[in-house]
């Protein structure tokens, strides 16, 4: 499970564009939290503790408690906007969390014992099509990454959502259809190679059966 953070904020008494680009140059994020049944909560967080946790690679599916005003809220971060041209952070939206809410989430897949795969072994590729599952999970229990063995897949073998041990609490979002997440295939090279095989093997027919016609002609 995703270890929560913690995010102090401030809250913002001023709305509109003018305002928060004087907050950005303070080296303050505007952000918003929202959701349940009380009305949306205008914050700004400090732009530099938003990088750091933001480069941990699992900020989005994890729980933020952001402390504010003498409380803690637990929220889940929605959606962070971005600079078009430095990257840098501008605004950051936030979901209130209910006690035992469940929640959407984009949980990144990790692909395990690929030395126990025969395929791979004998030169397949990996050809992963999610590198992500939607998932529905608890609030408390969001996964940081789905483990999949791979341990047995031979070239042509698929893994299918199915085929995936879900953690307790987690299930898919996607459930009209058993969706493929990786395939073993064989390398290009293999492929090419295997092609070539066959067009030598017809070519080596073809000649055999002309050579045959013709000594027949002579013979007449």
């Amino acid at each position: 499970m995703s270890d929560a953070l913690t995010l102090p904020a401030e809250t913002r008494d001023r709305a509109g564009k003018g305002a928060s680009r004087a907050l950005r140059r303070e080296g303050r994020v505007p952000a918003v939290i929202y959701g349940g049944k009380e009305a949306p909560t205008p914050i700004h967080v400090e732009e530099r503790l938003l990088v750091k946790q933001l480069g941990t690679g699992h900020f989005m599916n994890s729980i933020v408690e952001i402390e504010f005003g003498g409380k803690t809220l637990r929220t889940l971060p929605k959606d962070v906007a971005l600079h078009p041209v430095t990257d840098r952070p501008i605004h950051v939206d936030f979901l209130r969390l209910a006690k035992g809410a469940k929640v959407d989430v984009a949980v990144p897949v990790l692909f395990v014992n690929e030395e126990a795969s025969p395929g791979l072994k004998k030169g397949g590729v990996l050809n992963v099509v999610r590198h992500e599952l939607e998932l529905v999970c608890d609030a408390d229990k969001i996964p940081s990454e789905i483990e999949i063995d791979v341990t047995g897949l031979e070239v042509g073998d698929s893994i299918h959502i199915s085929h995936v041990n879900l953690p307790a609490g987690s299930e898919s979002a996607i459930t009209d259809r058993d969706f493929t997440i990786a395939t073993v295939v064989a390398p290009s090279a293999l492929k090419r190679a295997e092609a070539a095989e066959g067009e030598e093997a017809a070519a080596d027919e073809v000649p055999a059966t002309e050579q045959t016609e013709e000594e027949e002609g002579g013979e007449e």
